[in-house]
């Protein structure tokens, strides 16, 4: 079973050593085929060390969780609060929608969605993380709920939110859903 020890510098959050130790320990279940209660990941601590030259003695800044930066995001934006979900985008963000629709901006996503539905909300099942140099990417999945124009309401309809965040802010975002199939279905 993988026994795993990291280093850090003084500065370090409890959230953020936390965070560390669970996703160390998934991902070296992703490698070794470990149960979880197997599987042990520490953290030491260490005052001062020297690297290239030069004595260090605090800690780098910490990442942002992208997890619940996006779920922030999803709020603001169900809440319509445009110009903080704005803030938190990057300048090169883009939107991808089913039928290749692309966006770059927030209120051009208000006007394509004012003509297909009136109001909508999402029930959300679970968040998903993976990473790469950089990035890390969030996925994000549950049901829609919401009215349709004519008032008339809907709900389950399932859909998965693909994000990418870097330095902390949201470079794009990928939509997945099954509106325009239930939309297709329903009468008129």
């Amino acid at each position: 079973m993988p026994v795993i020890s990291i280093t850090l510098l003084p500065g370090y959050s409890a959230e953020a050593e936390a965070r560390l130790v669970g996703r160390v320990a998934v991902a070296a279940r992703s490698v070794i085929a470990a149960a979880a209660a197997g599987t042990t990941v520490f953290v030491n601590h260490a005052h001062t060390y020297q690297r290239d030259g030069r004595v260090f003695s605090k800690g780098g800044p910490e990442c942002a969780d992208a997890s619940a930066l996006v779920r922030h995001f999803l709020e603001l934006m169900q809440a319509r609060h445009l110009t903080a979900a704005s803030a938190l985008l990057s300048p090169d963000f883009v939107m991808h929608f089913p039928g290749d629709t692309r966006m770059q901006q927030l209120d051009e996503w208000v006007a394509w969605a004012k003509v297909r539905y009136s109001r909508i909300a999402k029930d959300y099942e679970r968040f998903d993380e993976s990473w790469a140099d950089g990035v890390t990417v969030v996925y994000c999945s549950g049901t829609l709920n919401g009215l349709w124009l004519d008032g008339t309401s809907f709900e389950k309809i399932r859909f998965i939110d693909r994000f990418e965040i870097a330095d902390g802010k949201i470079q794009r975002q990928d939509v997945w859903n099954d509106l325009a199939e239930v939309k297709a279905q329903t009468p008129v």
